[in-house]
């Protein structure tokens, strides 16, 4: 058996010699000293010449040729998000994203945990707090409601009465005319009301008596044609030519923000508050930080002397009368304090 030259010998005198790479030549026989060796191409095959550029990705890598540009921005994505830092507020401290949850407009869910107090510096507390329908459209006229009360109070006797004006629904007073006139008439004979001051008396009288003044129950259209609008939050109003304690439905049905969810205390204020501009008393602001509000503040709007000074810009007949000094009083419904 002839060797190859890995023996380091020569080829026997007279034999053919072999190219060096005849072994390794496609069907050829190996020796049991060559290295095994597989064959990339079956015989006969002729090899298709390689493809270029993305079709060339293709057919080399299939599928997996679409999954990487996918990994790459999923993989960029992730770190973005990583390394983007949280917000930060001017005080340096780190404040939680905006939450994406839906809020709901209605009033909050019943439950143990009372009602958590409002911020009567930082909120706009003239908006009108939620609260049911109120009666919007009126027809101008108004019923006085039957009735009478005994004189209460030392000084000049003012008269009133109380009526409700057509269109205003029964539903805004309780379904009970006569139990609205018997709030009103509760109100003007407390104490801590005007007739605390030993200078003012109050008597309710029927309506076919004249009287000082009329409180008067109205729709939120008469209102604001009555007492003007240049204040755009809903409120009440004395009107001079009518004589008539002007009492907004939209406020005796929803209250203010200042008084958060007691709505007879703030009832009793929106009476005297108007009331009092009928007796000749004009607006004030808070006098002393954390005190009780005079009653002829304007509640309605808030309590805070900074807020109510910049609502009244827009009103010439406010303008000023309230100091913008920072000062913060606490609701209160009464213009005389309890003895």
């Amino acid at each position: 058996m002839n060797r190859t030259s890995q023996d380091g010998r020569a080829p026997a005198p007279g034999a053919r010699p072999s190219p060096p790479d005849d072994r390794y030549r496609r069907g050829s026989r190996r020796t049991g000293a060559e290295p095994l060796t597989a064959s990339w191409e079956p015989a006969g095959h002729r090899p298709r010449p390689r493809r270029r550029g993305f079709k060339g990705l293709v057919a080399g890598y299939g599928w997996r040729i679409y999954a990487i540009p996918v990994l790459v921005v999923l993989t960029a994505l992730v770190v973005l998000d990583t390394a983007a830092p949280d917000q930060v507020d001017s005080a340096g401290e780190t404040s939680a994203a905006p939450s994406s949850a839906p809020t709901s407009s209605g009033p909050p869910a019943a439950g143990e945990t009372p009602p958590a107090k409002v911020d009567l510096i930082t909120i706009p507390t003239a908006v009108l707090p939620d609260g049911p329908k109120f009666s919007e459209q009126g027809a101008g006229t108004w019923q006085v409601i039957a009735g009478s009360a005994p004189q209460v109070g030392q000084g000049r006797v003012y008269r009133y009465a109380v009526a409700v004006e057509d269109g205003v629904e029964a539903a805004d007073y309780g379904g009970d005319r006569e139990a609205f006139a018997r709030t009103v008439d509760g109100v003007l004979a407390d104490s801590r009301s005007w007739i605390g001051s030993g200078q003012v008396a109050m008597q309710r009288v029927e309506p076919d008596q004249p009287v000082d003044f009329t409180v008067s129950l109205t729709t939120t259209s008469t209102t604001h044609s009555m007492c003007g609008f240049q204040i755009q939050y809903e409120s009440s109003c004395w009107h001079p030519p009518t004589k008539r304690v002007v009492i907004n439905v939209a406020r005796w049905v929803r209250g203010a923000k200042a008084y958060s969810n007691d709505l007879s205390t703030y009832r009793a204020y929106a009476i005297n508050h108007e009331v009092g501009h009928a007796l000749g008393n004009g607006h004030e602001g808070c006098a002393e930080n954390g005190h009780a509000a005079p009653v002829m503040m304007q509640q309605s709007f808030g309590v805070a002397n900074d807020y109510v000074a910049q609502l009244n810009e827009v009103d010439s007949s406010n303008r000023g009368v309230v100091p913008n000094d920072g000062k913060v009083c606490t609701p209160n419904a009464f213009p005389v304090a309890p003895r």
